[in-house]
């Protein structure tokens, strides 16, 4: 079988860094992790093509080779990921669709034109798929209620990638999360039981990726690096003699949540390994929003202490923030922006609520007869889209505290400063601090790059990038790569803030920064969606 595989574009979005990855000469800043594992559960004589089209477009020479089209996407992807479908009907191959965006709306896939739908984890329903195959049939939709044994996960086909395009690499250590917040389509998709693979299992495809020349950063895609806090210790603590044995070539993020704070010899294991960063899902200071919310292990302790210590142990925090919870209070945008400036959090990833299908939000605002119908019905993956739902509080006081709340958090004085003040907070550790690795042959680029954007030709920020930079390199170089990095994505953030304000000025049909917004014009928007 002569199969085609596809990843789709990604529109600009929070995490696309599109203008700090052309800056650094680079094109995406991490691979597609779950199309290159099912890459590994194909049959071996099968022939394979691979396409990260945010790398490197296929050819239409491509499209005439191949007799199977497989695609993964996730929600943001969605318009490329409907256009594939639609070339490859048209074009008369047969084309399989998976990825978490048909897993939750398979009948999007199925009305595009897919003819095969494998759904939820890979493990379980690619070997249903190539016995339909097998058997002649033509089409078909394969699930699986079990949950896969992660143990059993194939190797990566990390040879795939085009590795010198990427600014970090992937893997995955585990999936689940034993929480249970009533937005995520985590535990929709994959459970609350956090399963782990074997730490060798682990090692074995870091070193793959080592062989393979990789050296830099790595972001362990877990949505819950710390869901299983015992396995993971046991990885840390295989992983940390590897690193020393390897000199250190990896350096690593991740997902985790706030409780990791609680754990003080957590913390230390994953700075002694190699962590220099964690993305933390904050959402909100509101003690109340987050009990709505049933986000309880963010109400255990303070969350400003919480983000101090983990500082204090040698680690960067991103975050992510939410408006629109049920109840929420008005200002609830304004407190985020002073938990932001406490905390000195560089890029927090500040959205508005959407309920993802199938999720605990998602039943109870569809019993309460509150989810917004029409082509709105179901969220577009990224930060800047209303609500799809009727909120408790008016949608016009949501979306000007959103741009608002955007808007004055990536002004570039404001979000320089706290670049530089969160590389200030980390404390190194007893080995020196880790950090985030420039891609080798890279960073001559990205400096000349930025001294020339920041350091020259905006004036409104000159002086301030070199009064910054000038600090660290004297009082603490260790977190200098990891300074221009931030710097290099501002480049982005003040790009895509503008993009974010015209994104809800369309959707509202006005600015909310410049209008005052009159009763009726809410209501007309309500009716409207």
């Amino acid at each position: 079988m002569k199969t085609l595989l596809l990843y789709p574009q990604f529109p600009q979005s929070f995490w696309s860094y599109d203008r700090a990855m052309e800056i650094a000469g680079l094109k995406a800043v991490i691979p597609p992790l779950g199309i290159i594992t099912v890459a590994a559960l194909l049959p071996e004589d099968w022939q394979v093509r691979f396409y990260d089209r945010n790398v490197r477009l296929e050819t239409e020479a491509d499209w005439e080779w191949c007799d199977l089209v497989i695609i993964s996407a996730m929600l943001v992807q969605r318009p490329d990921f409907h256009a594939l479908i639609k070339k490859a009907v048209r074009l008369g191959k047969k084309v399989a669709v998976g990825g978490p965006y048909p897993t939750s709306v398979p009948q999007e896939a199925q009305a595009s034109g897919a003819d095969y739908l494998i759904l939820d984890e890979g493990e379980m329903t690619v070997p249903l798929f190539l016995e339909a195959i097998a058997q002649g049939q033509t089409q078909g939709i394969f699930r699986s209620p079990e949950k896969p044994d992660v143990t059993q996960s194939p190797m990566p086909r990390f040879d795939l990638l085009e590795l010198d395009a990427y600014f970090m690499m992937a893997i995955q250590f585990s999936r689940g999360c034993p929480f249970n917040c009533e937005f995520c389509d985590i535990i929709s998709l994959y459970g609350r039981k956090s399963r782990t693979k074997e730490p060798a299992q682990t090692l074995a495809e870091l070193q793959y990726l080592y062989d393979l020349g990789w050296r830099g950063s790595l972001f362990i895609v877990d949505d819950n690096f710390i869901g299983n806090q015992r396995n993971v210790k046991r990885f840390l603590r295989e992983l940390i003699p590897w690193m020393q044995q390897h000199n250190y070539p990896f350096t690593f993020m991740t997902e985790a949540s706030v409780n990791l704070a609680e754990d003080d010899e957590l913390l230390e294991l994953m700075v002694e390994a190699g962590f220099y960063a964690v993305f933390l899902g904050i959402e909100t200071p509101d003690q109340d929003s987050l009990v709505v919310t049933r986000k309880v292990q963010n109400t255990r302790n303070p969350l400003v202490e919480a983000c101090h210590k983990i500082n204090e142990a040698g680690l960067l925090i991103y975050a992510g923030f939410i408006l629109g919870f049920d109840g929420e209070r008005t200002g609830a945008g304004e407190r985020i922006q002073a938990f932001v400036e406490q905390t000195s959090i560089p890029q927090p990833m500040l959205g508005i609520l959407q309920a993802p299908p199938n999720t605990a939000l998602w039943n109870r605002l569809q019993q309460e007869q509150r989810l917004i119908e029409g082509d709105s019905i179901h969220p577009t993956g990224d930060q800047n889209t209303l609500m799809n739902f009727i909120p408790t509080r008016p949608i016009a006081e949501i979306a000007r505290e959103y741009v608002e709340g955007f808007w004055t958090l990536y002004e570039p004085v404001n979000y320089l400063r706290r670049a530089f003040q969160q590389c200030l907070n980390i404390v190194p550790s007893k080995r020196g601090t880790q950090t985030m690795q420039i891609p080798v042959g890279r960073k001559l680029r990205l400096f000349a790059q930025l001294i020339w954007h920041q350091g020259l030709r905006r004036p409104e920020i000159r002086g301030q990038f070199w009064g910054q930079l000038w600090t660290l390199l004297w009082t603490k170089p260790q977190v200098l790569n990891m300074y221009l990095a931030l710097c290099a994505a501002g480049e982005h953030f003040w790009e895509y803030r503008v993009l974010a304000r015209e994104r809800i000025t369309q959707q509202l049909g006005y600015d909310p920064l410049e209008v005052s917004v009159l009763p009726q014009v809410e209501r007309t928007l309500v009716k409207n969606m």
